[in-house]
């Protein structure tokens, strides 16, 4: 069983939500996803992706990783599709990072670098990894880790819902002992927030509404350059 609490946040700069997130206790569903594209196309792409999902696992009425993955190719040719047909959306895309609970077991999927975490006091343990350049072609190339967060190609994805039908699906197995915490977030909070400040918040106790409260806070605290959004599970 898990309890949960979601919270999503314009962030300091930005004048509107590209974020987008699902909480569907009755499916056993939960989602961020962080659109792209900008004004109303990152707007579109991130709900369309995540409704998307949603409906595909209500109508085929059973959960687990294929239903999942399966889900996700979905949701990536509804937004193909959308941006193919008006030009206001063309380019548009999002990522994706979803939680699937069929009460037998949890499975996770992602797309781009919206992440999952695991919270088992007190350690703070990446479930996702980012399709992202500095994940996929900086580390490999050697490159340290102090240049990476300065690097101009730090923010780069190389996969995300919507942009090529050759979808890469990041897909992951959970077993959550009681009282461990899940977070799904997108990146207007890990990429400003360090995971240790991030552990510290999950590790304070208070509810899950609090903790929620507190990680936007922290974020914005230190700017909150983008939208900022975070789903926290708690197993039971």
């Amino acid at each position: 069983m898990l309890e949960v609490f979601g919270l999503s946040d314009q962030g300091c700069v930005r004048q509107n939500n590209e974020d987008f997130f699902i909480i569907d206790r009755q499916l056993g569903l939960y989602l961020v996803a962080d659109g792209m594209g900008g004004a109303r196309a990152g707007e579109r792409a991130s709900r369309l992706a995540a409704e998307t999902v949603r409906d595909h696992i209500q109508r085929v009425g059973h959960a687990g990783p294929e239903t999942l993955a399966r889900a996700f190719e979905e949701a990536n040719m509804a937004v193909l599709r959308a941006a193919g047909g008006d030009r206001e959306f063309e380019g548009m895309g999002t990522t994706l990072v979803a939680l699937l609970d069929s009460g037998q077991e949890i499975c996770v999927a992602s797309v781009g670098d919206s992440r999952a975490y695991l919270y088992d006091a007190p350690s703070l343990i990446p479930i996702t990894e980012d399709q992202t350049w500095v994940q996929e072609v900086g580390r490999r190339l050697g490159i340290d880790e102090a240049s990476l967060r300065k690097h101009p190609m730090r923010h780069v994805l190389t996969m995300a819902i919507g942009i090529t039908e050759d979808l890469r699906i990041h897909s992951y197995q959970l077993h959550p002992k009681p009282g461990n915490l899940i977070l799904l977030c997108s990146d207007g909070l890990h990429g400003v927030v360090d995971a240790d400040s991030i552990s510290r918040v999950l590790g304070a106790g208070g509810s899950l509404e609090e903790r929620c409260r507190l990680l936007i806070g922290a974020a914005i605290e230190r700017g909150a350059p983008d939208n900022v959004t975070v789903v926290l599970l708690e197993a039971k």
